[in-house]
């Protein structure tokens, strides 16, 4: 997938882009934020809210189900990636980072935690649209990494438990193997069932008597 008009995006960022009068550093963040809405907005992206830190995201996040969250993170971005990440790990989606924070310490735990992107300083409006397609690019295919891993990790414990269960039928019945095999086999064919969910059905059977 691509990013398109149709790419429907969340800003979580700080409620204002004003800065108090005399305040460099706040009037140099709020400048890098609206750079960022107006590159969004030049490439022709659908920015569907713009979400505040507090104890409600997980809900709007969960309600306006975005394709894509950008953190604007003027400062404390550890903080604000804290609570993003919290509020999406039910319901992965790329997430990137924008920020003014020079403090690189925390980049690793970051993308260990979700974080697809992670942007300091150095903004332009035409930039916005390459940062954000090799971030959703980088995103679909640790997806499907992490996809394989799971079907992975599944067909392991599923062989596990055959295994077990064709122990248990070859010790109570005095069968080969291969009948323990066929058994289980034609069990799962005749009840319309994996042979992984029978074999978990042997199992249970023998632990209540154990």
């Amino acid at each position: 997938m691509s990013l398109t008009q149709a790419t429907r995006i969340v800003i979580v960022a700080p409620d204002t882009l004003s800065a108090e009068p005399g305040d460099e550093d706040a009037a140099r963040e709020a400048d890098r934020s609206r750079t960022l809405r107006i590159g969004l907005l030049q490439s022709g992206y659908n920015i569907v809210a713009v979400l505040p830190i507090d104890s409600f995201l997980p809900d709007r996040l969960a309600q306006i189900q975005p394709d894509m969250i950008i953190v604007d993170a003027q400062s404390q971005a550890r903080d604000t990636l804290e609570h993003v990440v919290m509020a999406t790990r039910d319901a992965r989606r790329p997430i990137v980072l924008f920020t003014e924070d020079n403090d690189t310490t925390h980049v690793r735990a970051a993308i260990a935690a979700g974080v697809t992107a992670y942007v300091v300083a150095g903004l332009e409006p035409d930039r916005v649209k390459p940062v954000l397609e090799v971030a959703l690019a980088r995103f679909e295919h640790e997806e499907v990494l992490r996809q394989e891993l799971a079907q992975a990790r599944s067909q392991l414990a599923e062989r596990k438990v055959i295994d077990r269960a064709k122990g248990l039928m070859m010790q109570r019945h005095q069968i080969g193997e291969p009948e323990a095999y066929a058994r289980i086999r034609k069990a799962a064919m005749d009840k319309g069932l994996k042979m992984a969910d029978i074999a978990q059905r042997i199992v249970d059977a023998a632990d209540l008597f154990l």
